[in-house]
């Protein structure tokens, strides 16, 4: 796997899974960057969310990592960004299909719903997977139009 920045952050429900995660990035040879949080204390995804999206904004990493206790509230606040599209994952199938089909940028994961062994191959499978553009492709282009507000 080539040397690739990945930015990582959590809420306090996900912080297990996601210092397992950055764990497993550095083994696969890429640079994580961790936002946060640095404990269990509790916290707000939101945050965390806004914190990934902005760093993938300003062009630290093109790839992004988010963990809550189920993903959904997460997943929720990442999508709010117009850049990000952020899939939830619960088995390698929907990690690739979410590259594949959605050329999603951010993974997410449920810390209290899959194990880690599960979520170091969704990890795996979703950076190793490729947009396959094609059909998909104009369907991607409507979920981040360059500018104007989103559709109701």
């Amino acid at each position: 796997m080539n040397a690739r920045r990945v930015v990582i952050a959590s809420d306090h429900a996900g912080f297990e899974l996601k210092q397992t995660l950055v764990a497993e990035l550095q083994a696969l040879g890429c640079d994580a960057v961790d936002l946060g949080p640095a404990d269990t204390a509790s916290v707000d995804y939101p945050d965390f969310a806004d914190r990934l999206a902005e760093a993938i904004a300003q062009d630290a990493a093109d790839t992004g990592v988010l963990v809550c206790g189920t993903g959904i509230g997460i997943s929720i606040a990442a999508n709010r960004h117009r850049h990000i599209r952020a899939g939830l994952a619960h088995d390698v199938t929907s990690a690739r299909l979410m590259r594949e089909h959605n050329d999603a940028n951010v993974l997410v994961l449920g810390g209290r719903l899959i194990g880690p062994e599960t979520a170091r191959d969704c990890l795996k499978v979703f950076l190793q997977t490729s947009f396959e553009g094609g059909r998909h492709q104009r369907r991607v282009d409507k979920l981040s139009p360059p500018s104007g507000p989103r559709p109701a």
